[in-house]
């Protein structure tokens, strides 16, 4: 059952709220993309590792060494899509030198800002890089 508009409004003010009192705890609330993409890496890794071993078994007994041949590249390829990195894309080299860190799906289009932003607009990180920023640049 969807909330009403007034539900939706008051859930709103809560989360503002929540963000607001502690960021810390309201940022390891909201799920990490990151974590759930290697979560589900894994799975399909491990059941393709699985359904491999299964196939090597089912060859194995039955003496058709293709289909044991064709289960033994599934585990290893189970195996090698379970364990492969992540793709961590850093970022555009602007200019005048300085990298603007790539955007996830999730995040919003960076426009303009600077020191003139308030502190709460922006993460720690983002924070950080401008006072580092600042410092390395002379303003």
């Amino acid at each position: 059952m969807p909330l009403s508009e007034h539900e939706q409004r008051l859930l709103e003010q809560m989360e503002q709220a929540l963000y607001a009192e502690d960021p810390k705890f309201a940022s390891h609330m909201v799920a990490d993309p990151a974590r759930s993409r290697a979560r589900r890496r894994i799975v399909v890794g491990a059941l393709g590792v699985v359904v491999g071993l299964g196939l090597v078994l089912v060859g194995a007994m039955s003496q058709q060494v293709w289909l044991a041949v064709v289960g033994f590249v599934a585990m290893v390829s189970g195996c090698a899509y379970a364990l492969m990195p992540a793709r961590h894309h850093l970022g555009t080299v602007e200019d005048d030198g300085s990298v603007r860190p790539a955007r996830t799906p999730t995040q919003r289009p960076h426009h303009g800002g600077g020191p003139s932003r308030s502190r709460s607009s922006g993460g720690f990180m983002e924070r950080l890089e401008e006072r580092w920023d600042r410092r390395r640049h002379g303003g």
